[in-house]
């Protein structure tokens, strides 16, 4: 049988779930000029192709910091509205994240320094276990967020998550775990944690994990959802202790 030749290629790959309904379906966000809502929008289309370019021309006509504030995060905390909506799932985000990053880092070089970050978190997916997903949209709403995030990545032993703490020194350390098995490991952290007289607040979460189970250990505050994450973090920022957390977020 004789192979039909392909003779439009556009349609590859093309991200139906932002033109269903026309480019920028469900963006409310909107920049002060041209080249930052072109930045912006590239950001929450997740083109990770364009940014450079786009954030490269804009240097040459305004400051770097503002092309940050006004175009690299006000895109992604229009990713994070959407996401927050149930209109954007992890594909969306990630790609997001990713080219707010690349965007960031362009305008950091342009700067000589990096950007002030609002504070440390150090994230990780349970020893045993390697569903990271969650773990991945957590990273992307807390750097989203300014937060400078020290992803120990998946299947983490508890005393790689102990010395990261003792090294970083973050406001706030996550976890996530799918699996009941895996879980366990959170609580030997805070026992690891609280010896060294490390109290802080310890975000889990993931399938597994429950409130009851969370609450019933030192340092522990349940996430029933990726999207506290940068509030939380906000409110360790401000001073709030892990007791103090799990009051507002766990009742």
């Amino acid at each position: 049988m004789e192979a039909l030749a392909i003779s439009n290629y556009d349609n590859i790959f093309k991200r139906y779930d932002l033109v269903s309904e026309g480019s920028g379906q469900g963006i409310m966000a909107t920049a002060k000029d041209a080249d930052l809502q072109k930045i912006m929008e590239c950001v929450i289309e997740g083109e990770t192709d364009d940014i450079l370019g786009l954030v490269d021309e804009a240097l040459t006509k305004l400051d770097p910091m503002v092309i940050i504030n006004d175009a690299l995060i006000k895109g992604m905390n229009e990713v994070s509205r959407l996401w927050d909506e149930g209109t954007y799932y992890l594909p969306q985000v990630i790609l997001a994240s990713d080219a707010m990053l690349a965007g960031i880092e362009l305008c950091e070089k342009k700067m000589g320094k990096s950007m002030e970050k609002k504070g440390i978190v150090v994230t990780h997916t349970a020893e045993g276990d390697i569903h990271d997903l969650g773990q991945k949209i957590v990273n992307a709403l807390l750097r989203a967020n300014g937060y400078e995030v020290i992803d120990l990545g998946k299947d983490v032993p508890v005393d790689t998550v102990v010395n990261a703490v003792k090294q970083y020194k973050p406001v706030m350390v996550t976890g996530t775990a799918l699996m009941t098995t895996t879980m366990t490991a959170f609580e030997k952290i805070s026992n690891r944690l609280s010896a060294a007289g490390l109290e802080i607040p310890f975000v889990c979460g993931g399938g597994a994990v429950s409130e009851e189970y969370v609450t019933g250990y030192k340092l522990g505050v349940f996430g029933k959802d990726a999207s506290q994450a940068p509030g939380m973090a906000a409110d360790a920022v401000n001073g709030g202790t892990w007791q103090e957390l799990r009051e507002k977020y766990n009742g």
